[in-house]
Formats: structure tokens, C-alpha cells, sequence
């Protein structure tokens, strides 16, 4: 009773009482979601498939549309942005930016097809079961977005990270991603009234002024000595100032509007041309395989299943995955033909995965007013079962993709 009087007097009390229980629960669902991915990864690569499958199955498992286990609150959203944030660094440590510039001409045609292919066809098929205009491109710019997490996952998994078509891939995500987060731009702005050509520009000159910096900078820091990253006495490894440029990278790319895991990227890839290279890609690895499976598994509990439940949803659901998947494969097979048949359909199936991207304009749309409940619902599963595609699909094409080779 004295306990009770004492907080009723002191609200401080109260407030350090519910931070508490709020760090409790935090604890909670970042356990049970690491749990649930690691399970979902295991039986999956029992069952011989791609361990990123598994760990959204996991997600969503133990998420809140299905057990019910773990919630989904800042902090949890927090650790999966730190997560692919890690990932994408760790993707541009494998990739040099002469291979990535060797294949830019294949990467830019890539970009646009499978941008333009998903967006004209998915806004057509929304539009048809009777939606406005404006519902129907947000709903077709959720399927133009593409997420390099799962992809780069994948790739890294199976050791072709330097393969042609891994840098296609990469080259193109990248193209990809800026565009797509222009379009967001204007989409957005004219949904609000606020569209502008000089927050256009801005966009653009923000994107292409990083990528460019970045790449100045990954040709001024080749051969660059690992005593560099060493010198300051905090540094017992070159994996702490390695550690600090990812997260400045990833905060620079936000900042100027870009998605964060452009800027991680762009990071690994000045570091990529540097000594210390191979010793980073193997101290970030740990830090990989406990933070990537966060990501993972928060796509997974985003998932709604239930409004499967209603049969129209349910087709306009599949209808949209399916788009998304054969025109972001007939997207990267047209653009990518030099690269022989498997190879072409190799960066067809890299390009096929929503993931974040996706449900990130999928909110904003909610957010906006654009999308109903049910469009919402019916967009985030097609973009979860895209990224659910993806895998599968690069474990089928990728082989044949390197016997070709």
C-alpha cells in the first residue's frame, strides 16, 4: 500500500516504473523475434532452402498476426534498421567499384524496366477493380520499389557476390532504389498539394551527389594502409572507425532523403578499396548473422494473413504478387540479355524482392489517405510474398546462372 501512496506522490516514480516495463517488454519481442528467425533458418536450410526464408516465416510466426509472441515497437524497428543497415555494409565490402561502374550501362537499363514494367502494370490491375487513380499508382509504386536486403542475403549465401550478375543486381537496386524514392517524392507531393520542381531536383542532386562523392572518395582511399584505422587509441581493430563511417553513411543517406541502407552501402564500398578490407568483411560477419535476422523476421510480423480471409482482397492480394514477380523478371531479363539466358534471369529474380521498400510506401500511402484499409492490407502481402519469391527463385536460377557462365 505505502508503495502505491509513494508513486501516486511521486509521478517520477511512476514514469521510471512504466520506462521499465516498457524496456521489459522490448527485451521480450527482440528475443522472441531473433528466437523465432533463428528456429525459421534452421528448418529451412533443413529443408534445403534459403535461410531468409525461413527467418520471415519466423517473424511472422511469433509476430503479432499469428502467435501473438512478440510486438512490434520502436526499439524493434530500431534493431531492424540497424540490422540491413549492417547487411548492405557488409555487401559493399565484397563489391569494388570497378565492377560496379563495368556494369553500369546493364544496371541502368535493368533499373528502369523493372521500375516502369511493375509500376504501369500493378497501378492497371488496382485501377481495374475500380480504385481512383491516386490509390492505383501508390499501390503500383509499392511493386516498382526493389529491396536489396533479401537479395544481397542470398547472394552472400551462396558466394557470387562477384559474379556479373551480382553486380548488376547491386548496380541497378541502387539506380532503383533512388528512383523510386523520387517518385515517392512527387507522388506524395501532389497527394498533399505540396509538389514542387525544385523538391524534385532536390532529390535527385541529393542522390546522385552522394553516389558520386562516394565513389570519388572509394577511388581516393584504394591501397589505403589498415595502420590508418588503427592509429587512434580507441581502435584496437579497424572494425571501430569502420563501424562509425557505416553509421554516418547510413545518417547522411536519411538526411538528404535517401533510404539508409544506400549510404551503408556506399560506406563498405570506399572501404572495400582499402587494406583492410578482408579483415573487416570478417569482423562484421558475427555482427551480421545477430543483427541482419532482425530485419527478417519484423517483414515477417507484418504479415496479416487474416485478410485473406476476404476472397476479392485475397485475389487482388495475389494478382499484385504475381505482377510484381514476372514483370520484375521480364524487367531484368530484357535489360541483362548480355549476360546469357540464366544470367539475365538470375538479375530478374534479384530484383524481384519488396521487402522494406515496399511497405514503407505502403504506409506512406495509408498515412496520406490514398490507400484503404483493405488496398493496404492487399499491397503489404503481395510485397511480402514477392520478398518470399525471391529467394526461391535465385536458389533455382543462380546455379544454372554459373554453369552458364
Amino acid at each position: 500500500m505505502s508503495e502505491l501512496v509513494s508513486t501516486a506522490l511521486d509521478p517520477g516514480l511512476a514514469g521510471a516504473a512504466a520506462a521499465a516495463e516498457g524496456t521489459i517488454e522490448a527485451l521480450r519481442s527482440l528475443l522472441l523475434l531473433i528466437v523465432g528467425a533463428k528456429a525459421g533458418e534452421e528448418i529451412a536450410r533443413r529443408l534445403g532452402q534459403p535461410g531468409v526464408v525461413g527467418e520471415v516465416a519466423g517473424g511472422f510466426a511469433v509476430g503479432p498476426h499469428a502467435l501473438g509472441l512478440a510486438s512490434l515497437d520502436p526499439v524493434v524497428f530500431v534493431f531492424a534498421e540497424l540490422g540491413v543497415v549492417i547487411l548492405l555494409f557488409s555487401v559493399g565490402l565484397e563489391v569494388r567499384t570497378d565492377d560496379l561502374l563495368a556494369v553500369r550501362r546493364a544496371a541502368l537499363l535493368v533499373a528502369l524496366l523493372a521500375m516502369a514494367l511493375p509500376l504501369a502494370l500493378g497501378a492497371a490491375l488496382v485501377s481495374w477493380t475500380g480504385e481512383a487513380p491516386g490509390p492505383a499508382v501508390f499501390a503500383g509504386l509499392a511493386l516498382a520499389a526493389t529491396s536489396i536486403g533479401i537479395t544481397s542475403r542470398v547472394l552472400a549465401e551462396m558466394g557470387v557476390l562477384d559474379r556479373p550478375f551480382s553486380r548488376v543486381i547491386l548496380g541497378a537496386a541502387i539506380v532503383d532504389d533512388v528512383a523510386a524514392l523520387l517518385l515517392i517524392g512527387i507522388v506524395s507531393g501532389a497527394a498533399r498539394g505540396a509538389l514542387s520542381l525544385e523538391s524534385a531536383l532536390a532529390v535527385v542532386v541529393s542522390a546522385l551527389g552522394l553516389l558520386g562523392l562516394g565513389l570519388a572518395v572509394a577511388r581516393r582511399a584504394r591501397g589505403l594502409p589498415r595502420e590508418v584505422f588503427t592509429w587512434p587509441l580507441f581502435a584496437d581493430t579497424p572494425l571501430v572507425p569502420a563501424f562509425l563511417l557505416m553509421l554516418a553513411g547510413a545518417l547522411v543517406a536519411a538526411q538528404v532523403g535517401l533510404a539508409a541502407i544506400i549510404g551503408a552501402f556506399v560506406a563498405g564500398l570506399i572501404l572495400a578499396e582499402t587494406e583492410a578490407r578482408e579483415e573487416l568483411a570478417e569482423e562484421m560477419r558475427p555482427l551480421g548473422l545477430v543483427f541482419a535476422p532482425f530485419f527478417f523476421a519484423v517483414t515477417g510480423a507484418q504479415v496479416d494473413l487474416g485478410a485473406l480471409v476476404n476472397p476479392a482482397l485475397a485475389l487482388l492480394a495475389i494478382g499484385l504478387a504475381v505482377v510484381g514477380v514476372v514483370t520484375k523478371l521480364a524487367g531484368g531479363y530484357l535489360g541483362a540479355r548480355g549476360l546469357g539466358r540464366w544470367g539475365a534471369l538470375a538479375v530478374g529474380a534479384g530484383m524481384v524482392p519488396r521487402g522494406e521498400v515496399g511497405i514503407v510506401v505502403a504506409n506512406l500511402g495509408i498515412t496520406l489517405g490514398l490507400l484503404t484499409g483493405d488496398l493496404f492490407s492487399a499491397v503489404v502481402i503481395a510485397v511480402v510474398l514477392t520478398t518470399v519469391a525471391a529467394p526461391l527463385l535465385l536458389a533455382r536460377v543462380v546455379p544454372r546462372a554459373m554453369r552458364e557462365a
